[in-house]
């Protein structure tokens, strides 16, 4: 195959298929729950039954007891070993200027417990089941304390306080933008409106539950884990866990089978099994059953926020007010507070002309699980505060919601565009991706449709919502290629992924920067010995940033071939040009490909050059989804018959895997709005603590996507283009619900809450009578 056929055949903008899913599919991908280590033992922990309480003493003595108990860690073991607390990574200013305070996370529970599944004991066995069982033999003097779950009503006078030194659970109190502007405009408005809007937990879920191996040999740690990030896990392990060089760890992720957000932290059940293999001299793996899941994985979303939109007699936008209490958990996990602060805060503006915004967040220690990123990570919940507002403003205005969305678009002529809370928004074509989604889902004929399905006993509604979101910024990523005389090229790269591609989409960018094919291309993630640094994967930063240092490392080895290309043909170098791998005499038809260039290396290692990318600002993409609806007056059963998604993710690097993507985050949204409840009772018992209890969507759910994309290149990287991991999941919920509210208004209802489910529908729709056809 010619490097030109490569180029066109597999590059950028090629729909070709994953080059992981033969291994995949077959059975012959390699997950941490498939490393076995000589003499490894299996690691048990013993949890809280209750969700606050303080400890007596616990008595260990009869389960070490225990034939095939190899030993028993409990929090005065690691405190007298020193060994650090999870450390909460952001840095945060309160409104009032002082620092946001942040009290330990020990890996084990100390003297206090602070919500259910909080680890109190690691056993150690030869069999997971011998240490299971012995885990009933420890006795734990509990003394009970009263609980609270609920955000708002722990921030009241009076509830059961978390932490000593922190008065009234209030973990942060965290303001953005201008109050007085905003006062001016709702003072002067012509119209306001309000609602208030609970964003509902959610649990991650991923296929693939977390799992670790640890092994101490020679002063050194080897951590096997699944992870979204290899360096970072062994930076906080080495700096803030063991104090130690970051040479004595080895952190090694293989296949990873999903992680949202949820896998990108460090957990109490690393530092554990670490510090077991160090101190009983034996490998320690553990495998977090789905119950376990439920109670151990840090959880997503969890707001209740009040929000005011003001604006003027022509329904043009004023200004946005917006109150927030984000619950926390009864930790900060490890970047717990940036999520409903800095992460989606910024996104409040929307795709509109919106002069003045303040937002107020406060932040609520409970009794539950501590809360951290989840796909979109603060984004989703700011397009579903935005989404929503804007559509319960049409209403009351009386015209249709897109028109109201048109009337305050920022215009493609106005990019780049500074918007209120300090983003500057560098491309976009918002009135062109609405216009087309409408005209793909038929809204001119919904009405019809509506009509009919009203013979039929059901009740139909369209929702549209339209989003944009700040990814793939931040930090500089690096990657190394190393090319072989052979002309096989092999791809290191500090991102990780998770189950999105990341190794076929590599593949094209060398592929079309070399003109090598994918099979001659490997690429290596997810292990600190053989790359240098990574900051691993979340924020849709992989293509955007990673893929741009490959690019950079592939631009750099073209610029070493270019000199030995020049001599083979006999030229100067700057009479050579370089397209699609291919050398050529400028003016000339005399040429050598790259892997010619490569085979003619004296040494076996053809090539090897390293690239970095720092992006200097964020991308924004950005969308419009239309949901179309039915519900079932008698069930509250609701069924998606059409769902339609207009994205703009700039420069498109393979249309199969981006509609991948796109798909699994609009499940992931249609579950929060329609299915997924975490619950817990007033004492922080979690109600909803399996997949018995808590409803993930199905496939028969969930309906066909129509997807189109409009290409607007982004700006801030050379391929131009943008995120696109996380869009899907930012879209969907306020779309669905929009729907839902409108199959639903007949009955003067203007507001339901996620998840929308069919008992709570049910009930919405029996307490405002039947249906009228």
């Amino acid at each position: 195959m010619t490097a030109e056929t490569a180029a066109a055949k597999f590059g950028i903008g090629q729909a070709i298929r994953r080059s992981e899913d033969p291994r995949l599919l077959t059975g012959r991908g390699r997950y941490t729950d498939d490393v076995v280590l000589p003499g490894q033992a299996h690691g048990y922990f013993l949890r809280s039954p209750v969700a606050h309480a303080t400890i007596g003493a616990i008595e260990t003595s009869e389960a070490l007891a225990v034939e095939g108990v190899i030993g028993i860690v409990t929090a005065a073991d690691l405190d007298a070993d020193g060994i650090g607390t999870l450390p909460c990574e952001v840095g945060l200013n309160n409104r009032d200027g002082s620092d946001l305070t942040k009290p330990p996370r020990p890996a084990l529970a100390r003297s206090r417990i602070r919500h259910v599944g909080e680890p109190l004991a690691l056993i150690v066995a030869e069999t997971l089941e011998i240490a299971r069982d012995a885990a009933e033999l420890i006795d734990i003097d509990y003394d009970m304390l009263p609980a609270v779950a609920d955000p708002v009503k722990a921030l009241e006078g009076g509830a059961p306080a978390l932490w000593d030194e922190i008065p009234g659970n209030l973990a942060f109190d965290w303001e953005l933008g201008d109050s007085g502007k905003v006062a001016d405009a709702l003072a002067r408005a012509d119209r306001t409106v309000s609602l208030k809007l609970v964003n509902n937990r959610v649990v991650a879920n991923p296929m693939e539950a977390r799992a670790c191996v640890a092994d101490y040999s020679d002063g050194k740690f080897t951590f096997y884990v699944s992870s979204q990030g290899a360096h970072d896990m062994r930076d906080t392990l080495a700096g803030d866990i063991f104090r130690l060089p970051h040479d004595r760890f080895h952190v090694i992720t293989p296949d990873v089978g999903g992680g949202f957000g949820m896998k990108l932290f460090l957990y109490p059940e690393y530092v554990c099994t670490l510090y077991a293999a160090r101190k009983f001299g034996r490998p320690v793996r553990w495998a977090s059953e789905r119950s376990e899941a439920f109670i151990s994985d840090d959880h997503g979303r969890d707001h209740v926020t009040n929000a005011e939109l003001a604006l003027d007699a022509d329904g043009k936008f004023l200004g946005l007010k917006v109150e927030t209490v984000a619950n926390m958990g009864g930790y900060l996990s490890a970047a717990g507070p940036f999520i409903p602060t800095m992460a989606g805060c910024r996104m409040l503006t929307g795709l509109y002309r919106m002069p003045a915004v303040h937002v107020s967040v406060r932040g609520a220690y409970t009794n539950t699980q501590p809360v951290d990123a989840y796909r979109g990570a603060g984004r989703p919940e700011a397009a579903y505060l935005v989404e929503r507002l804007v559509d319960a403003a049409a209403r009351e205005i009386g015209i249709p919601p897109w028109e109201l969305r048109r009337r305050n678009f920022i215009p493609e002529d106005a990019m780049p565009y500074d918007t209120a809370l300090g983003l500057t928004y560098d491309s976009g074509a918002f009135d062109k991706n609405m216009t087309d989604a409408l005209e793909i889902a038929d809204q001119a004929g919904f009405e019809d449709r509506r009509r009919e399905a009203r013979r039929r006993g059901k009740l139909r509604g369209l929702g549209l919502s339209t989003y944009i979101e700040a990814c793939a910024g931040g930090p500089a990523e690096a990657a190394r290629i190393v090319v072989e005389k052979s002309g096989e090229a092999t791809v290191y790269a500090g991102t990780q992924s998770n189950g999105q591609g990341h190794e076929t989409a590599y593949k094209q960018i060398v592929a079309s920067r070399l003109g090598l094919s994918p099979e001659a291309v490997t690429v290596v993630q997810g292990d600190t010995a053989r790359i240098r640094t990574g900051t691993g994967t979340g924020g849709s930063r992989s293509i955007p940033v990673g893929g741009m240092a490959i690019s950079s490392a592939s631009e750099a080895i073209l610029e070493t071939a270019k000199v030995k290309a020049a001599d083979m043909l006999e030229a100067a170098t700057a009479d050579i040009e370089i397209s699609d791998g291919i050398f050529t005499i400028v003016g000339t038809d005399r040429s050598i490909a790259f892997v010619e260039v490569a085979k003619a290396s004296a040494e076996d290692i053809a090539f090897d050059e390293g690239g970095d990318f720092k992006p200097p600002a964020a991308t924004f993409p950005n969308g419009a989804h239309v949901c179309e609806l039915e519900i079932d007056p008698d069930t509250g059963a609701t069924e998606i018959v059409a769902y339609t998604v207009v994205d703009d993710f700039g420069v498109v690097l393979n249309p199969l895997l981006l509609e991948g993507q796109v798909h699994g985050g609009v499940a992931q949204g249609i579950g929060q709005a329609l299915h997924e409840r975490t619950v817990y009772d007033e004492n922080g018992q979690l109600l909803s603590g399996s997949l018995m209890d808590y409803a993930l969507p199905r496939a028969d759910n969930l309906p066909f996507l129509t997807f189109r994309t409009n290409v607007v290149p982004c700006k801030t990287n050379p391929m131009g283009v943008k995120g696109a991991g996380e869009a899907g999941a930012i879209g969907a919920p306020p779309a669905v619900i929009n729907a839902v509210v409108d199959a639903l208004s007949d009955h003067g209802v203007a507001h339901v809450d996620m998840p929308a489910t069919p008992e709570a529908l049910w009930t919405l729709i029996s307490e405002r009578g039947a249906a009228q056809p």
